[in-house]
């Protein structure tokens, strides 16, 4: 969108982009931790209140990945008008 603008994007977009990547890492860092858990709990038994929080935690990152993903949608779309020619 930039080479059609043929100047830079503002930098709101930049940072909702950069945003939404990181929550997304983030997620992937959380679902990575749920399965280890997964993985040593049926190993050693059931340790019930790390498997709540392990899993709380996820669920907190996806709403962060919720809500990032709704912004970078506006900011792209708000991008994409604005790179329209008029």
């Amino acid at each position: 969108m930039e080479r059609l603008r043929s100047s830079p994007l503002h930098a709101n977009i930049s940072t909702a982009l950069d945003k939404h990547l990181e929550a997304i890492h983030v997620v992937q860092a959380r679902r990575k931790e749920e399965i280890v858990n997964a993985s040593s709990r049926q190993r050693h038994g059931p340790p019930r209140c790390q498997d709540e929080r392990v899993v709380l935690a996820l669920a907190v990152a996806l709403r962060a990945l919720c809500q990032a993903t709704r912004k970078v949608r506006t900011v792209l779309w708000c991008a994409f008008q604005m790179s329209l020619p008029k």
